[in-house]
């Protein structure tokens, strides 16, 4: 394969993999909400949940996201098996 393809199924599948950490976070804080906070909360505090936990769940996926590239990229020389997405600008 060549460096274009290997950048392109990374771009595919990094973006599937963000979704899903985005899915699974959003997953696990509704089901922490709905086991601990909303028999506390009043009536319309309640209502408030669903928006705050989908805006965590998209921040707390960005972080761990971050976290797992940087990890990659100190083992992965990116290099050497990715192009880059903007090449360079020519000169007249």
């Amino acid at each position: 394969m060549t460096k274009k393809t290997n950048t392109l199924l990374f771009i595919l599948g990094a973006t599937v993999f963000n979704v899903l950490i985005m899915i699974l976070c959003f997953i696990v804080l509704l089901f922490i909400y709905a086991r601990l906070l909303v028999p506390l909360l009043p009536e319309p505090a309640q209502a408030w949940g669903l928006p705050l936990i989908f805006i965590g769940s998209i921040a707390l996926s960005f972080a761990l996201y971050r976290i797992i590239l940087k990890q990659l990229l100190k083992r992965v020389t990116m290099e050497k098996y990715f192009a880059p997405l903007f090449g360079r600008k020519k000169r007249s």
